[in-house]
């Protein structure tokens, strides 16, 4: 009898996402020595695992490796998105050392499952099979179900993390019908392959099953209607973690269906591009329009990231080099935006709590005009005022929806985001115009969480003053897959 020949195991593909995993594993062991002073060192360890994680990333830009028979691929295209997660990852951590132990949650299993989900991310960025596409968004959610319902005692928190695991199972078994659909259709899990088989068929179980792992990834990036449980979900899971759902998970999930229009239903994409620029408008305007009404700023940021979920969509129906790399450098902006935003919500309290509620924020301004400042810019760059990176994001998206022929996707989404400005204007007009109503707001000290703000405005300012480098970096790195 032949011995059958154990595949080649190239880890080098998964260099970043182990690091960030043997990291957790470091945590979890550290955390069973009796600490005197906290669990802010578990943060560091944390933080120094991430970063190492992005240096390891940056050192292997343009080199490329594959693995698991093509499972994993490790480009160019994966690497932004490594660097992103890194970038998110980073922001979250150095935001809740100082914010879990002022609220009585610090505990080293909350670092371990923000690593674990990071790694996750990372392994959905590099996943170029659906079976890994599964097993990664299933280790990044159930860490993130886990960390929604950290606030035991608070039964918001636990709402949060149960509508959140409902939901979320809920989206995984549509996109593992859908996976089983496909494989039944091309008799593959590949996106290669897949694209291969797709040339010139239609068969209706390929295109049934290519639906249903469309509806999991919308779930996934709370895209309209599958948006709902995205406001409960940020208002009641802890703050930083409702920075990392809202930056992290989005671009993991976004870099994995990215690659699958492109690498494996590239066939589809023009029968497809109707049906997306659909739930393009219908996305932003839903998203916007409800904002308008919220008066929690964390309910409110969550139908804010609905309505930009719609606007990168854009770059989606486009295609090619144009949209795609645009929606990379939107994802860029939007990942330092959004958790600066809500980095400025963790370090508010009022009254011993939290300060979420938009009229909690009256006469910040005055009395912390370096805070208000900062969250005032943050507000800003989401409206899409120049110089910042918000402006920079959506020039690149909506110039490209032009100069592909989409003129009134264009004209909706500037439409769009003029409805945005008033809600986010309104938050800026609360802090600088209006007295605050019993208790005022208060600054929880808190030296990582500045860190984390000044490296998050640093970064909105720099892609908004200098965005050449970093948008011919989106496009190098999507370039390869549109050969």
């Amino acid at each position: 009898m032949t011995p059958i020949a154990p595949p080649p195991v190239a880890l080098g593909a998964l260099l970043p996402a182990l690091i960030v995993m043997g990291t957790a594993l470091i945590v979890l062991l550290l955390d069973l020595l009796p600490a005197r002073h906290g669990k802010t060192h578990l943060g560091v360890v944390a933080l120094v695992g991430v970063i190492v994680a992005l240096l390891a990333t940056v050192t292997t830009w343009g080199t490329g490796a594959r693995a698991f028979r093509d499972m994993i691929v490790l480009d160019n295209y994966a690497l932004f998105f490594h660097v992103v997660v890194a970038y998110a990852a980073a922001l979250v951590l150095l935001v809740s050392v100082d914010y879990l132990r002022r609220l009585g949650a610090e505990s080293g299993e909350y670092y371990a499952l923000v690593l674990l989900s990071a790694s996750g991310m990372l392994v959905l960025t590099s996943a170029n099979d659906l079976i890994v596409v599964f097993l990664a968004i299933e280790l990044m959610s159930l860490s993130l179900y886990v960390l929604a319902g950290l606030f035991k005692r608070r039964q918001e928190a636990g709402e949060a993390s149960m509508k959140y695991f409902l939901l979320g199972v809920f989206a995984s078994a549509f996109l593992l019908y859908g996976i089983a659909l496909v494989y039944g259709a091309t008799g593959t899990t590949n996106f290669d392959r897949i694209a291969a088989a797709a040339i010139g068929a239609r068969d209706p179980l390929l295109v049934i099953g290519l639906g249903l792992v469309l509806v999991g990834f919308g779930f996934k990036i709370s895209s309209v209607p599958f948006h709902m449980w995205a406001p409960d979900v940020y208002e009641g899971a802890p703050t930083s973690v409702t920075a990392f759902i809202a930056t992290g998970s989005k671009a993991a999930v976004f870099a994995a269906l990215i690659r699958l229009l492109v690498a494996g239903l590239r066939t589809f994409q023009a029968d497809a591009a109707p049906l997306l620029w659909w739930l393009a408008v219908i996305t932003m305007t839903v998203g916007n329009v409800v904002a308008i009404a919220q008066s929690n700023l964390k309910r409110m940021l969550a139908y804010s990231s609905v309505a930009h979920v719609g606007y990168m969509l854009i770059g989606v129906v486009v295609g090619g080099v144009a949209g795609t790399s645009a929606v990379l450098f939107y994802l860029l902006a939007y990942t330092f935006t959004t958790a600066g935003s809500f980095g400025v919500i963790a370090l508010c309290e009022r009254a011993g709590e939290e300060a979420v509620q938009v009229r909690d924020y009256a006469g910040l301004g005055r009395r912390h005009p370096a805070l208000a400042l900062v969250l005032t810019l943050f507000l800003l760059s989401l409206v899409g005022i120049p110089p910042l990176a918000g402006f920079v994001g959506k020039f690149y998206l909506f110039g490209a929806a032009v100069r592909a022929g989409y003129v009134w996707l264009a004209v909706i989404a500037v439409l769009n985001s003029a409805i945005a400005a008033y809600y986010y204007l309104r938050v800026i007009v609360t802090m600088y115009m209006q007295e605050p109503d019993g208790v005022a707001a208060g600054l929880a000290p808190s030296f990582a969480g500045g860190l984390a703000l000044i490296t998050a405005l640093i970064g909105i300012v720099l892609l908004g003053v200098m965005p050449a480098p970093f948008a011919d970096l989106a496009q190098a790195a999507v370039a390869p897959l549109l050969r």
